[in-house]
């Protein structure tokens, strides 16, 4: 069974942007299969209110991973364990 990457971003936020781009590295050099969801935080006032100040957000099958700045290397790591 696959990973599932949740990114919570919101639009015009250059740090999801990064974010984006780092996760998709990431899957790019493990050839693994991994279901990406990207969720806009404003679509959802529930979620503006817990992530608001903290955007990108990064969820790996539900679990918090990180938040601001994507570390490849940590992602890759904890993308590589098993499910």
């Amino acid at each position: 069974m696959p990973h599932r990457v949740t990114l919570y971003s919101k639009p015009g936020c250059h740090l999801c942007d990064d974010a984006r781009t780092a996760i998709a590295d990431v899957i790019g050099r493990l050839g693994a299969s991994v279901d990406v969801d990207e969720i806009d935080i404003l679509s959802d006032p529930v979620l503006q209110e817990r992530y608001g100040e903290e955007i990108p957000v990064v969820l790996i099958d539900g679990k918090m991973h990180t938040y601001w700045r994507v570390d490849q290397a940590r992602l890759e790591k904890a993308l590589k364990e098993p499910r």
